[in-house]
């Protein structure tokens, strides 16, 4: 029997401890859409809170700040790492890695195929850094509030407080609907 799980093992049939490889990426999966959901959920409601009191111009101290403080505590369980990214960054501590730039450009392929970005995901077990990693992507539509500092007709006011906050700006010009970016997960499977 346990030559049975060795062959299962190599062939990625079954994870360390007997478990399907599947199982543990579909586990993976459930939890990443969880945290994603948490991120979307806490940072919109930051971001309409600012927004409410003292107009977009508040929103952006909240993208600045809170949205790195609400990916570190989500990423405070060991092996996690949760974070946004994009191929047009306003923040450049985002910027994708080969995977993350690979997957948003499938997504870019995916919608242009006509598949809702809404639905799109991505993920797999990969080899990185020597170690087996889950990853995870979820694309970002831009919603129309995004648009309001994120879109081709930003206010001159807000576009220089934006500017303020990131000189190397990128992430406007959107339009609704358009990939905006993704979240993104990286999990280290554990031994």
């Amino acid at each position: 029997m346990k030559g049975v799980v060795v062959l299962l093992l190599v062939l990625g049939l079954m994870a360390p401890g007997g478990a399907r490889a599947d199982d543990a990426l579909d586990a993976f999966v459930q939890d990443s859409r969880a945290k994603v959901k948490a991120f979307a959920g806490q940072l919109k409601g930051a971001l309409q809170a600012a927004i409410k009191e003292g107009g977009p111009g508040h929103a952006i101290p909240v993208c600045n700040t809170e949205a790195p403080e609400i990916a570190r505590r989500l990423s405070e369980a060991p092996g996690w790492t949760v974070g946004r990214t994009s191929h047009r960054l306003r923040n450049p501590a985002n910027a994708p890695d080969a995977w993350e730039a690979a997957v948003l450009d499938s997504f870019l392929e995916r919608a242009a195929a006509g598949e809702a970005l809404a639905t799109m995901e991505r993920a797999e077990r990969i080899q990185s850094g020597g170690r087996d990693t889950y990853r995870y992507m979820k694309a970002i539509p831009a919603g129309e509030v995004c648009l309001t500092c994120h879109g081709a007709a930003i206010d001159p006011a807000l576009a220089a407080k934006i500017a303020a906050y990131y000189p190397e700006d990128r992430a406007t010009g959107f339009a609704l609907g358009e990939l905006r970016g993704a979240f993104t997960i990286t999990k280290t499977v554990e031994d």
